[in-house]
Formats: C-alpha cells, sequence, structure tokens
C-alpha cells in the first residue's frame, strides 16, 4: 500500500476534526472533534513508521510508540475534560461555549447595556422618592 493513501485519510480526518473545533458551540463536541484530530495524528505517526521501517534495516518502531503515549494522553485529557464539561454543566445550566463566554464576562446575554442603564436608573429614583416620602 502506497503511504498516500493513509496520508490523505489522516488529513481528511484532521480537517473534519478542524472543522468540528471551529463550528461547533456545544463543549463535548469540541472535545470529540479534538481526539479526532489526535487520532488523524496518530494514524499519520503509524503509516509513516510502516513506510521508514521499510526503508531502514533497524526497526524501532517509535513511531507506534509515540502513538501509545499519544493514545494515553489523549484518554487523560478527555476523562479530565469530560469532568470539567459535566461539572460546569452542574453549575451554570449549559454546555454552549458562547453563553459561557457571556456568563464568565458578568454580561447577562438577554439584556443589552442600555436596558441595563435604564433600570439601574429607575432604581436610583424610586429610591430617592421613598427617602422624600419618609423625610
Amino acid at each position: 500500500m502506497h503511504l498516500a493513501y493513509p496520508a490523505v485519510l489522516s488529513a481528511l480526518l484532521f480537517c473534519t476534526g478542524l472543522y468540528g473545533v471551529l463550528a461547533r458551540r456545544n463543549a463535548i463536541l469540541v472535545l470529540m472533534s479534538v481526539e479526532l484530530m489526535l487520532n488523524a495524528v496518530n494514524l499519520n505517526l503509524v503509516a509513516f513508521d510502516v513506510w521508514l521501517s521499510r526503508a531502514a534495516e533497524e526497526t524501532l518502531h517509535s513511531g507506534q510508540a509515540l502513538t501509545l503515549f499519544t493514545i494515553a494522553i489523549a484518554a487523560a485529557e478527555i476523562g479530565i475534560g469530560l469532568a470539567i464539561v459535566l461539572a460546569v454543566h452542574r453549575n451554570r445550566g449549559t454546555a454552549d461555549i458562547d453563553k459561557l463566554r457571556d456568563t464568565a464576562e458578568g454580561h447577562d446575554p438577554d439584556t443589552s447595556d442600555d436596558d441595563a442603564r435604564t433600570a439601574e436608573q429607575a432604581t436610583e429614583s424610586g429610591r430617592t422618592g421613598k427617602a422624600e416620602a419618609t423625610a
């Protein structure tokens, strides 16, 4: 088998994962897309390791060993990432990345800055009215 076949498949998997990271708004789908990208890299490592072992007399299989380390790190990463996403979903009620960004910055996505200013001014005028009524 030629080296081009797994390389093209790896490039397609990586581009699919990159699209998933850039286009998706759900944190779990973003994590799955990152895993797809890591698997594309693993496929590339194994394909080049097999190709280079045919050319060289010694077969160390360093690409396959690196792939095993990458799989172990990816498993730990997805476990920790999923735990964080579930904890955030439990606390905030959503796993949407845009909504999480808005709540982290302190903005309420339902109200604009003008609505917040008018509500604040109405609260202040109500306080002064009550103070004058009690005096």
